[in-house]
């Protein structure tokens, strides 16, 4: 028995298996949206309204909207255009509602929503999904309480960055008794954090009371833009900070499930989709109670927290704010906004190995300009730096190669006896020196790096429409011609050639299956990806060949 064939195919079934439980947890089908949501234009029903719990001392108030309300799909298309403010920037093109002071659409001009819109940006906050980033003060003297959201005033409709370096955007309202609160948006150059300021100027006699709340709001639906990919249904979903577990998946199906509820000393709640997060995130010196939950009856999930009591004195001026980002899932970025928030670029299991992976990536891509030619560099440093481990295995290989003849001699004498086929083989390999398994496990070691390189690829928005050379324009997709796949598959056939036959018929056949199936495989994988497994084939060709020619010239 050939025992270096089955543990190679074993080896292969095995990574085989781990890559279709990744690309299924990352790519596994969602029923899509294929129609706008009907937006029921009426002021009496709000985005979330907000049952209170309210206890001396204490706020925490339930995300759960009251039953007698509606929660609508806001399309700011059908809302009146009075009650929109647009904000312009270099990174966003943001609209909020004045009713809440709620941002109900927001766009990526840097990211277009695919190659050839190029003027279309990428919409990450998206009403067709009835996606919104909500905040709000609620309590004794909150703006947000079950007779619905407060109206704000706003001195423009249109504000536009420009070449100022930072923009603010304040939305007015006056309470009964002097109070006179601003809900202030500050934008930045250059950066896709937003921070949501409540100014309230406290002019009564007494103390106003309220907490801060913000929670994202959002239907269970794919993406409905284009730029999602060419059918690829990567993970949608929330995610937020735990002590012990800094990236906590909250998936739809599980809040469907159960609500959760948990309170935490600063930390994060982020929605998350394939390239892109949007997510509040309040200050780090304070807890928080993080919920999220579905709402009755409907399609309909809210991912927020709540603050603790704010008290602002008799003639006193305060603030209290939360950041909000909403933008690509840029590690380094996301690392300095809060804790755990990087992690949202999911590289799995693997992250320990993917993480230097893509950082030599990002430094050669610094050099070379272009990804594709970064990751051909990179392939060739991973394969010279594993070298010793392939050379073991091909050594491994040319022995067993040597051995060819005398173990097709094996087996015309002793014919269908495979037990004493089995036995004067093994005898064979003792005498020889030969080790079946010498050349699989070398192999196998190498396995780890292809498959952290495919959660590197896979989750990095920087090769979201890098383009590499002719015809490939996007290496974060599949080859549109199947060019890298098949010269993949024809490389993986030209490395059986160089490798002994087994003696097995069965297992001859098996292994001739291989660079089709892999092929096969391989044509709905990202270019990128392809790309690489094409060059680490060629390079494994190349120092087979070499290993080889080394030892048949020291005989």
């Amino acid at each position: 028995m050939d025992y270096q064939r089955i543990a190679t195919l074993l080896g292969l079934a095995v990574v085989s298996y781990l890559l279709i439980l990744a690309w299924n947890e990352d790519y596994g089908q969602r029923s899509s949206v294929e129609t706008l949501p009907t937006v029921v234009e009426s002021e009496t029903q709000e985005v979330a309204t907000i049952e209170e719990e309210v206890t001396v001392g204490d706020i925490v108030p339930s995300l759960e909207p009251s039953s007698s309300r509606n929660v609508v799909a806001d399309d700011p298309k059908k809302i009146a255009t009075n009650r929109l403010v647009s904000v312009t920037t270099d990174v966003f093109q943001i609209k909020i509602d004045k009713k809440g002071g709620d941002i109900v659409s927001g766009a990526l001009p840097k990211y277009p929503d695919a190659l050839d819109t190029p003027d279309i940006p990428f919409v990450v906050l998206d009403p067709r999904n009835a996606y919104s980033a909500q905040s709000g003060l609620i309590g004794k003297n909150g703006t947000d309480n079950s007779e619905g959201r407060p109206l704000f005033s706003a001195a423009s409709s249109n504000y536009d960055l420009g070449d100022a370096k930072q923009l603010s955007v304040d939305l007015n309202l006056e309470q009964e008794n002097g109070v006179n609160i601003t809900k202030r948006f500050t934008f930045t150059e250059e950066d896709y954090l937003i921070r949501v300021e409540y100014i309230v100027n406290n002019q009564s006699a007494e103390d106003w009371q309220a907490t801060l709340f913000a929670q994202i709001k959002r239907d269970s639906s794919d993406p409905v833009s284009a730029g999602s990919g060419v059918g690829l249904q990567p993970y949608t979903g929330g995610a937020t900070f735990l002590p012990d577990a800094p990236y906590t998946k909250l998936s739809f199906d599980d809040v469907a499930d159960e609500s959760y509820k948990e309170k935490v000393d600063g930390g994060y709640m982020a929605m998350v989709q394939h390239y892109f997060v949007s997510a509040w995130v309040p200050s780090d010196d304070k807890s928080y109670t993080y919920q999220a939950r579905k709402l009755r009856d409907q399609d309909i999930y809210l991912f927020g927290f709540t603050g603790p009591g704010w008290v602002v004195g008799p003639g006193q001026q305060d603030s209290i704010a939360a950041d909000f980002y909403i933008g690509p899932k840029n590690q380094y970025r996301l690392a300095e906004i809060a804790e755990g928030l990087n992690l949202t670029v999911d590289y799995g299991f693997l992250w320990w190995l993917a993480q230097p992976l893509f950082s030599l990536l990002t430094f050669i891509q610094g050099y070379v300009s272009n990804w594709g030619l970064a990751i051909i560099i990179l392939t060739i440093i991973v394969k010279t730096l594993l070298y010793p481990l392939s050379a073991a295995s091909f050594r491994s290989m040319a022995k067993m190669r040597k051995l060819q003849p005398e173990m097709a001699r094996l087996k015309d004498r002793f014919g269908d006896d495979k037990q004493q086929f089995s036995q004067a083989m093994m005898d064979l390999y003792k005498k020889e020196g030969a080790n079946p398994l010498g050349g699989c496990f070398p192999m196998l070691l190498q396995m780890p790096v292809f498959l952290a390189l495919y959660w590197s690829l896979m989750e990095s928005v920087e090769l979201r429409q890098a383009p590499f050379f002719l015809w490939i324009h996007d290496l974060s997709v599949m080859d549109p011609y199947f060019v890298l796949p098949i010269l993949m598959g024809a490389s993986m056939f030209a490395t059986q050639l160089m490798q002994p036959e087994p003696p097995d018929p069965v297992q001859a056949k098996v292994f001739k299956m291989m660079p089709i199936m892999f092929t096969f495989f391989f044509l709905w994988f990202p270019s990128g990806l392809v790309l690489y497994w094409l060059v680490n084939n060629l390079l494994s060709i190349l120092q087979q060949w070499y290993v080889y020619r080394k030892i048949e010239n020291s005989t």
